[in-house]
């Protein structure tokens, strides 16, 4: 029989053993960090404060924006903290922590994405009723809705979680604590744990992804009924930007999560959960506003008006 623990501390092995490769690395994810936490910040507060950017999409862009901070930071300072101190361990509360809000901030962007793609569809194919539909209340509630989703989307694979044991090992192999590598150290039987993180996963996924499809199935369809080229374009550019950021999102998750079993010897590519937690945080807030004459414009304007005052 085998002695049975419930370990208190683990060991993350980080990205890479090479010094040098992890000077690089603490720069660039520092950078990103910092550019991605500016970006997203600035999307926050220009929709707040200024009066062009009080429609329902920019109220689903500023709280997609604090999805994207909060999800960022709880990955990368604990990792860049590592890196500067040389320590790698985290404790077992401090992991299931990140877990936690990994989970729970990934499957709430899912969500918040699908009903960003229903507020495109609603501007497009229903403009007249736009502002009666989407008024303040409904955006409320359906912001409300994607963080209940989210929440109740990762309560029973993080409940039976919480079981798992430890015994031959405690050494994560990762930068951050995420399932995979966890399940794959675990002594316990994670097969009934793992089919249930995949039918959360992909449930979610594929409800989320047949909502964008369709809604976007009818806008294309409504877009093509316009006459002039111009109001195509125009309402092509609208959606541009969202279809971009569903792309990156949903395409780093096939990638990363929707493989088979972890215990079966797979690599976890270190690479996409980078890209997920500080590349793509912090490349949204330029895809959403480079096309975007409101968003320039109010940048523009809060520029101008604090140079004023500074002037004063």
């Amino acid at each position: 029989m085998r002695n049975h623990t419930r370990l208190s501390t683990f060991i993350l092995l980080g990205l890479t053993d090479d010094r040098r490769l992890q000077v690089l690395m603490f720069i660039f994810l520092l950078v990103t960090y910092m550019l991605s936490v500016t970006g997203n910040l600035t999307i926050i507060f220009l929709t707040l404060v200024s009066s062009h950017l009080k429609s329902a999409m920019y109220f689903f862009l500023q709280n997609f924006s604090f999805l994207e901070i909060s999800f960022s930071t709880v990955c990368i300072p604990r990792f860049l903290y590592s890196m500067s101190t040389g320590g790698s361990t985290i404790t077992y509360n401090s992991c299931a922590t990140q877990l936690f809000f990994i989970f729970l901030f990934g499957s709430t962007e899912f969500f918040l994405l699908a009903i960003m793609s229903y507020d495109r569809y609603v501007a497009i194919c229903k403009p007249l009723h736009y502002v009666a539909i989407m008024n303040r209340r409904v955006c409320r509630r359906f912001v409300l809705f994607c963080w209940v989703g989210g929440l109740l989307n990762i309560t029973p694979s993080l409940s039976l979680g919480l079981n798992l044991e430890f015994c031959d090992s405690n050494v994560i192999d990762h930068f951050l604590c995420d399932a995979s590598p966890i399940l794959k150290i675990s002594c316990s039987d994670t097969w009934f744990l793992e089919q249930t993180v995949t039918a959360c996963a992909v449930m979610t996924f594929i409800m989320t992804l047949v909502y964008v499809l369709l809604s976007y199935i009818f806008i294309i369809k409504t877009i093509l009924k316009f006459l002039s080229v111009q109001q195509r374009k125009k309402a092509f550019s609208t959606c541009s930007s969202h279809m971009i950021v569903v792309s990156i999102t949903c395409g780093s998750c096939i990638f990363t999560y929707f493989k088979p079993s972890a215990k079966e010897e797979l690599d976890i590519n270190k690479g996409v959960i980078v890209l997920t937690t500080s590349i793509a945080p912090m490349l949204n807030p330029f895809i959403y506003t480079l096309k975007n004459k409101q968003v320039k414009q109010a940048l523009n304007d809060s520029i101008k008006r604090n140079a004023f005052l500074s002037r004063k």
